[in-house]
């Protein structure tokens, strides 16, 4: 009997291999497409920037649209209403054709060319160091010459500041020959007066002057040993630095120039209209500006500004010192001229004095000689035989008058009593004339004692004012002081000078 096969029943899938030999084709496929995928990914992630990784979840040419759009010229307004493109900010290069300016790429592998590239760049760090050393250089060079230019004008100033007190100190001489030469008036002229007060108050003031003057030397010497320190140490500094520029040859100061700063240190200096240089960078022990360098240039600058304030202080003080100096001088000398005509109007005075009481004493001396030859011819000759007989006290008629009583004549007392009293007026005169006499001598003393009193002070004006010259330095004035005495002559050796 027939076996019948059963119909065939017709499925929807038409394939004949089994499933799971396709399932481990595509798995193998799939596989094979995600290694691609990653390879690829990655051979391109090698040049390009990180952040160029495209979003999973959004389509490529968005993904390519959003990434360039940075890179695209920006549109901006100017102040006419017109318009200009311009490239984005930022490293790059710049395709101005196509307007575009898309970042540099750095590539993750090394290139073909790659031993040049690290020769080129080491010799880049290289130069950068030399460059930023050099930079250094020539901040410490340009530091020690303000340095050294500031050391000058202190050193000026000091001369000058020295010089006005080796006047003060002159000046100190000058007043001490004053009073010892107006010791040397007579005792009557010695009495205090304000001439002497004045010569007081200028030896103080004079010592105040030194004092202040001597502060500013010291203060000037301390600050000058800084200033040279600090010069020795800008120098060692700035050859340390220049070390490493050995095959570098170009001038500090247009290293300095091309910094854009002319000074890191000088701050009086009226800033340039141009842009404002490189920053003074930060101190690094291993770098091109040390700690060492960077303490030099801070203490270069502090010293600078310390000193230009001393510089105005110590010229404020000289100026001052020699106003005052002069004032004080000139106050002196006109009270001493003051003086001088006070004494030339008492010499005056005593010259009428002594005038009148010359005529007094002649018509005193003429009077009592007049008086003596009336004495003498009140009381007669010396001899009898010598009289006349009208001088006689028993002639005819004075007989003949006393012949009757009580007629006594009073001839000869009267002749008693008259030459009597001549006698006491001679007397008085000439204690009179002696009285004058005496105080006509004290009056010429006295008129002496002025005259010599204002030959004194005029010497003492005389000597002021010529040793007061600026041609007459301190060491004469010392000698002077020493050596001269004006009721001596000079000693031989001082004469012979």
């Amino acid at each position: 009997m027939p076996v019948l096969i059963p119909p065939v029943e017709h499925s929807q899938d038409t394939r004949v291999g089994p499933p799971a030999w396709r399932e481990a084709t595509k798995a193998l496929t799939q596989k094979a497409h995600q290694l691609t995928d990653r390879c690829g990914r990655e051979a391109v992630t090698m040049w390009q920037p990180k952040d160029s990784v495209r979003d999973p979840h959004m389509a490529r040419h968005l993904c390519r649209a959003a990434y360039i759009l940075p890179w695209r010229f920006r549109v901006e307004m100017l102040k006419g209403g017109s318009t200009m493109e311009k490239p984005p900010p930022g490293e790059g290069v710049t395709l101005w054709k196509g307007k575009m300016k898309p970042p540099a790429w750095h590539a993750r592998l090394p290139l073909p060319m790659h031993r040049d590239a690290r020769a080129l760049q080491t010799a880049e760090v290289v130069h950068a160091h030399a460059r930023g050393a050099r930079l250094t250089a020539a901040r410490l060079s340009r530091a020690q010459h303000q340095i050294n230019g500031q050391l000058r004008l202190l050193q000026r100033q000091r001369e000058a500041t020295d010089h006005r007190l080796s006047e003060v100190r002159k000046a100190l001489l000058i007043n001490q020959q004053s009073v010892k030469l107006r010791g040397y008036r007579p005792k009557s002229e010695k009495i205090p007066d304000k001439a002497d007060s004045m010569l007081t108050w200028e030896k103080e003031e004079l010592k105040r002057m030194k004092r202040k003057m001597e502060k500013d030397m010291e203060k000037s010497e301390a600050l000058l040993k800084t200033l040279a320190s600090c010069r020795d140490t800008l120098v060692f500094c700035c050859k340390e630095r220049l070390q490493a520029v050995e095959l570098m040859n170009q001038p500090l100061d247009k290293i300095l120039e091309q910094a854009g700063r002319h000074s890191w240190v000088d701050l009086s200096r009226v800033p340039t209209p141009r842009t404002q240089g490189l920053k003074t960078p930060p101190p690094d022990p291993v770098g091109t500006y040390t700690p060492e360098c960077a303490t030099a240039l801070y203490e270069a600058k502090r010293l600078l500004m310390e000193s230009k304030d001393t510089l105005l202080d110590m010229a404020k003080n000289e100026e001052d010192t020699r106003e005052q100096q002069q004032q004080i001088s000139d106050h002196v000398c006109a009270s001493l001229a003051q003086k001088m005509r006070e004494t030339l109007e008492l010499k005056d005075r005593l010259n009428m004095t002594l005038g009148l009481m010359r005529a007094t004493v002649h018509r005193c001396t003429k009077f009592s000689q007049e008086m003596c030859i009336t004495r003498g011819l009140v009381k007669g000759p010396l001899s009898k035989s010598h009289l006349e007989t009208r001088e006689k006290l028993d002639r005819p008629l004075v007989r003949m008058y006393q012949r009757h009583v009580g007629t006594q004549l009073p001839e000869a007392t009267r002749l008693a009593q008259g030459t009597d009293k001549l006698q006491r007026r001679i007397s008085h005169v000439e204690e009179n004339l002696k009285e004058l006499l005496s105080m006509r001598k004290n009056v010429t003393w006295s008129l002496n004692c002025k005259k010599i009193g204002q030959d004194v002070d005029y010497n003492v004006v005389r000597l002021r004012l010529r040793q007061r010259h600026p041609n007459v330095c301190y060491e004469q004035a010392q000698r002077l002081v020493n050596d001269w005495d004006p009721r001596t002559p000079p000693r031989s050796g001082v004469a012979r000078k």
